[in-house]
């Protein structure tokens, strides 16, 4: 380079070429990008076509091909329509609901201070038990009250966020999830009748603890892993005014009492629909493709291309290393595993199956325990984590949060099934 011009072996005449120069003075550039693309491809980015291309297409070829063939190709092609459809109308905008109520309250209990009051009484409790501030407690409720996605409305709040450091915040999918319709199935769990008479009140509200006990296993890994990922010092990024602190002083509206009850209460709503709008792809891809996985082929055993139907291949999963879960969970029956498999895509789905095992005998107080304690703390979790953690912009670890989530909930089921046991001795 000599006077501010670039040498002509530097440049390719061809415009689409990236190493085009536009303008002069930039060849020592252009040296170092020749010497970089000798090396290989830039980070982030690969060759257009390589081996991970081939590879790629079988795969999913070989997918599709063994569903379609036991299915038929339209029955599972009107079947992921049909059941992405009833998702979106049915659970979608149902998450969507809860997290415009969640958001409704969250917002009014920010603008009050009822947050940092939860913080200050109850971190002395959800430190040593989850590493967590205390307002955490306040994910533990409104998912317990709703379902998993509502601990993101309280994520996106500053009032809640400011609490949080960065390798926190990712753990808050774990401990939503853990509580995830955690009412609607102790409700329903107390609600079922056993033949022999049995009342389930007492085998629920152990499967509730074995939950909390999961819920602690499950976010404790987590907390491992964002902590190498995160560090341990800095806290969340909250938007506004920099130089007050959050945890001493809150933010709130301008005017008066009502006035500030009125707008708290709407801004928190608008949060929710945000995240409702927010988690739709994630719910709607991963939600049918579990479900897929799960659920079997309609009444009489026939595929008709009807929503919620699919080849069982969770359940048969479990059907082949029952023989090592049984011992851990204490099932009376091998039908029994099936519960916590179709956990893993749909809770809702997997307490429908509990009715016809207790009246076949295939299960009773012991099962209704671990149950309730792996449907509280899976609740869905793998059609639920990818669209939670893509909403905390946390995505790089959503496969060590379903690692450890996974363990989380087997610990539940175990622990419900030896405390049910000391306490039946």
């Amino acid at each position: 380079m000599k006077g501010g011009h670039v040498r002509k072996e530097y440049i390719k005449p061809d415009e689409e070429s990236p190493k085009y120069i536009m303008s002069e003075g930039k060849g020592m550039f252009q040296k170092v990008w020749d010497k970089l693309e000798s090396k290989g491809p830039m980070p982030g980015y690969k060759p257009a076509v390589s081996k991970e291309s081939f590879t790629f297409l079988i795969m999913f070829f070989l997918f599709f091909g063994l569903v379609g063939r036991k299915m038929g190709l339209v029955n599972m092609v009107n079947t992921m329509m049909n059941t992405a459809h009833l998702l979106l109308m049915d659970t979608v905008f149902y998450i969507m609901a809860i997290a415009v109520l969640a958001g409704a309250i969250s917002g009014l209990f920010t603008e009050f201070g009822v947050v940092a009051l939860i913080n200050r009484i109850l971190s002395p409790l959800m430190k040593p038990l989850y590493n967590l501030p205390g307002a955490s407690i306040l994910g533990v409720l409104t998912t317990y009250l709703s379902d998993n996605p509502a601990i993101l409305t309280l994520a996106d709040d500053d009032g809640f966020r400011c609490f949080f450091k960065k390798y926190q915040l990712p753990a808050l999918t774990n401990l939503g999830t853990a509580f995830g319709m955690g009412m609607i199935i102790t409700a329903y769990m107390i609600g079922l009748k056993a033949p022999s008479g049995e009342s389930m009140i007492a085998p629920a509200l152990i499967g509730n603890l074995g939950a909390v006990l999961g819920s602690i296993v499950s976010v404790r890994i987590m907390l491992f892993f964002t902590k190498k990922e995160y560090g341990t010092t800095d806290f969340c990024e909250v938007s506004g005014n920099s130089q007050v602190d959050l945890q001493k002083y809150r933010k709130i509206h301008e005017g008066s009492w009502g006035g500030r009850f009125m707008a708290a209460m709407l801004d928190g709503g608008k949060a929710g629909v945000e995240m409702g709008m927010a988690i739709i792809p994630g719910v709607l891809i991963i939600c049918s493709l579990v479900l897929l996985l799960t659920n079997g082929p309609a009444d009489g055993g026939l595929y008709t291309g009807g929503a919620y139907e699919g080849v069982a291949f969770l359940p048969w999963v479990g059907e082949q290393i029952s023989g090592i879960l049984r011992p851990l969970f204490g099932f009376a029956s091998p039908e029994a595993i099936a519960v916590p498999i179709t956990a893993l895509g749909a809770a809702g789905a997997a307490i429908g199956l509990i009715p016809k095992m207790l009246e076949t005998g295939a299960a009773g107080g012991n099962e209704i325990a671990v149950f309730t304690a792996m449907c509280m703390c899976w609740s869905g979790y793998l059609s639920t984590h990818v669209a939670m953690m893509d909403s905390l912009k946390c995505s790089k670890m959503t496969g060590k949060a379903i690692l450890s989530h996974t363990f989380g909930g087997l610990f539940a089921g175990i622990s419900a099934h030896w405390i049910y046991t000391l306490l039946i001795l």
